[in-house]
């Protein structure tokens, strides 16, 4: 699954050498959450190993995304930073999420829950999502946007509250190097 992530990066399955010596923060933290995730079932060792060093990074990078969150292949994180992810939230393949990002539950009203978001969807800067509801397939949520409501594939998501604009091709030039 973290070769799916590096190709998000690069484009490509070879690495640059600066950054197979130099690996950007967010992208250890990938890489130690893939593992962690992989050895959660398989050995209880190399499990707590790397939860110990997902702690670890957590505290560098500010970044927040626990072990049970169900992630689809090629998950980018442009900068690290503070970004929360609730566990109970389901994000597809080919997201990218940006920083100050929060993707949480609700704990009362209608949309008691968490979110499930589609594939190809890129989420801006200080963007919050937060519900029980379902995020589509190629959305674009702006940066700054509030969306506690679903939202339809192909769409762009804008302001707070959110607005919905229709638009096929919503991600064209925001989602590259796409897993198929």
């Amino acid at each position: 699954m973290f070769k799916s992530d590096l190709y998000r990066y690069y484009g490509a399955k070879k690495v640059p050498l600066r950054d197979r010596i130099f690996p950007p923060p967010q992208l250890k933290y990938l890489r130690v959450l893939r593992k962690a995730q992989y050895y959660r079932t398989r050995n209880k060792l190399f499990y707590f190993y790397y939860v110990c060093r997902l702690i670890f990074l957590s505290r560098f990078t500010y970044i927040q995304i626990p072990i049970p969150t169900k992630i689809g292949l090629g998950l980018y994180i442009g900068h690290y930073g503070p970004i929360i992810i609730n566990p109970k939230a389901v994000l597809g393949k080919n997201i990218n999420i940006a920083v100050g990002v929060t993707i949480g539950q609700e704990n009362r009203g209608k949309r008691v829950g968490a979110p499930v978001i589609g594939d190809n969807v890129w989420i801006g800067s200080n963007a919050v999502i937060v519900g029980n509801i379902a995020i589509g397939n190629d959305v674009l949520i702006a940066p700054n946007s509030y969306v506690n409501f679903d939202v339809p594939d192909h769409s762009v998501v804008i302001g707070n509250p959110g607005k919905i604009i229709p638009k096929e091709k919503a991600t064209d030039g925001y989602v590259n190097n796409r897993i198929i």
